[in-house]
């Protein structure tokens, strides 16, 4: 069954998620995974054998400077073009304190990449929550372009294990600001990245009520998804849940294994695997 996952990050050494020897040691407790280096044309190969088409997030450029940043946004261009079958494109985290300066750098990369490109709010690591109108030039652009947003929820393997969780504030993942964003920007497609425990109870009661809220489920093992979210899975939200892998943390054959032993039938597979993204991006 094809895989269309919409959120993982950069296997390669340039663009690995982890930067910091810190942050590598804690790859195997936070994901029970080892730290290891694809080349460009190997990650593409096990997309590919996978049957997965996906959309990439650096995921450490959210406090860059723009100069810094240019270099990163250019090399994931050029990667998605030379193996456009399988990356679909690409999430950008910009600092929002770059205003228009950076919403002008997210509108460049949706004009020349030859693949999806749009914004990912990473409120945690930004440093403010996902309805905050500092976000607003980001968003203007993903509006005017017709592209969905991605915004963070719930607990983060980020700083997971560092001194002071190395310094991530998990309050600004609550689903409540993704409610606030969905009343703002009543018109913008938002999806909601990861599972949002503690508060998973709360992420479903905006998606119940906000029809422009999708959400996909990077990020965790789905043995770890609550039975709440597990019965919407197969119910009322069976239509707007999303996969998402977060390789490298996690690699396909675990996680698709993880999801058959939930004991859903094929046709609710389908939907998460691949049907509702196709729906929600048209392809």
């Amino acid at each position: 069954m094809r895989l269309f996952d919409l959120h993982s990050h950069w296997g390669t050494e340039r663009g690995y998620v982890l930067r910091t020897p810190e942050a590598l040691a804690q790859q195997e407790k936070t994901w029970n995974s080892t730290p290891r280096y694809d080349t460009e044309d190997e990650m593409a190969a096990y997309f590919r054998a996978n049957d997965v088409r996906t959309i990439l997030d650096f995921g450490f450029t959210k406090l860059l400077p723009i100069e810094e940043v240019v270099p990163f946004h250019d090399y994931a261009m050029d990667v998605q073009k030379s193996h456009a079958d399988v990356i679909y494109g690409n999430w950008l985290q910009i600092d929002p304190q770059q205003g228009p300066r950076g919403a002008d750098e997210l509108q460049r990369c949706i004009d020349s990449s030859s693949g999806f490109v749009s914004y990912c709010i990473s409120a945690a690591g930004m440093g403010y929550p996902a309805s905050d109108s500092i976000y607003a030039p980001f968003l203007e652009v993903a509006q005017a372009a017709n592209v969905p947003v991605l915004v963070l929820v719930g607990y983060t393997g980020a700083g997971a294990g560092l001194p002071g969780g190395g310094g991530v504030k998990l309050e600004l993942c609550h689903p409540r600001y993704i409610d606030e964003l969905a009343i703002a920007w009543p018109q913008l497609k938002i999806i909601a990245g990861r599972p949002a425990w503690p508060w998973q109870d709360e992420m479903i009661a905006v998606m119940l009520h906000k029809p422009n809220v999708w959400n996909e489920l990077h990020g965790w093992s789905p043995k770890y998804l609550t039975e709440a979210l597990r019965r919407e899975i197969r119910g009322r939200l069976k239509d707007r849940m999303l996969f998402g892998a977060d390789y490298p943390l996690f690699r396909y054959e675990r996680l698709v294994s993880d999801w058959r032993d939930l004991g859903y039938d094929d046709a609710i597979l389908e939907r998460v695997f691949f049907r509702n993204a196709e729906t929600l991006f048209g392809t």
